[in-house]
Parts: C-alpha cells; sequence; structure tokens
C-alpha cells in the first residue's frame, strides 16, 4: 500500500464512522501527541541495552507495532486533513537536514547544535 492508499483507508473508515468531524487538525495533532506518549511509555524505564531487544519479548513487540500504528495513522490522518504531502516534506527535511548537519562536521555526533563549526 503507497501512503495515499493508506490516507484513504483511514478517511473511509472516518467517514464511515461519521468522525470527520471530530477530525479537526487540532484533535489530530493532540491524539498524535497521546499515542506517541504511549509508545514512549513502553520505553520509559528500560536500559538502552533492554530498548534495543524489546521485539524479541512477543508481549512488549506487539505494543510496540500497536503504539507506532497508531502513530502512523494519526500522522497519516493529519496530513490528510492538512493536504500536506508527506513524501515531499520528508524529502525537503532530509535535504534541509543534510545542508544543516554536513557529514565532515556531523559524523559521529550526537550534539544538539544549531551552527556547526562554531
Amino acid at each position: 500500500m503507497t501512503i495515499q492508499d493508506l490516507q484513504q483507508a483511514l478517511a473511509d473508515f472516518a467517514a464511515e464512522r461519521e468522525w470527520e468531524q471530530f477530525h479537526t487538525p487540532k484533535n489530530l495533532a493532540m491524539a498524535l501527541a497521546g499515542e506517541s506518549g504511549e509508545l514512549v511509555e513502553i520505553f520509559q524505564w528500560l536500559t538502552p541495552e533492554q530498548s534495543a531487544q524489546v521485539m524479541q519479548d512477543t508481549e512488549r513487540a506487539g505494543q510496540v507495532r500497536e503504539e507506532m500504528a497508531d502513530v502512523l495513522a494519526y500522522l497519516l490522518r493529519l496530513a490528510d486533513v492538512l493536504d500536506v504531502d508527506l513524501e515531499q516534506a520528508l524529502a525537503q527535511k532530509i535535504e534541509t537536514n543534510r545542508r544543516k548537519y554536513p557529514v565532515h562536521l556531523a559524523r559521529g555526533r550526537a550534539d544538539k547544535y544549531t551552527q556547526l563549526g562554531e
């Protein structure tokens, strides 16, 4: 399925239930934040090593997949409602980050900075 196919499936699902009235940008953004929080909660008290192995636990793996699907669903629905082309937006963001964080300055660095080389 393409992104557009997924968005159409979600739009159809909402329309069948007459939920479009509730799918305002504000509500969808809040739902997206809530689902992101539920995903974070799974990892909250895990060590880095435990978090890297989370998919080895069948129950936790199912929770991770479910929360990731919820996050994606709300993001896709929000993009659809706001008429944002996510593929184009992501391609532009990758290019912005490529210029902002050139390899020769950013390689192996995890710190946040506004200007490299300062």
